[in-house]
């Protein structure tokens, strides 16, 4: 069983939540207190999404270094679409 308490929310889920966070204080009939709670939460989520899309580009990095030299290829983005 995994701790849920301990585990970091994954970024789709964050990114999900701040998307419906978004539309809800676009509606505008939150009240001021409801709405600066929502925006608390918000800049969580922001905060852990960054963290999450950083923590993948540091992967990446370390994926793509060869040798103690980084082996960069140009992106094809015609190439999955034959």
């Amino acid at each position: 069983m995994v701790k849920r308490s301990q585990k970091k929310t994954d970024f789709e889920t964050a990114l999900a939540e701040l998307e419906a966070l978004v539309e809800k204080m676009e509606q505008g009939e939150l009240s001021l207190d409801e709405s600066l709670q929502q925006f608390e939460r918000g800049v969580q989520l922001t905060r852990s999404c960054q963290q999450a899309l950083k923590d993948a580009e540091q992967k990446v990095q370390v994926l793509l270094q060869k040798d103690g030299q980084e082996t960069l290829e140009p992106f094809d983005s015609d190439a999955g679409s034959s």
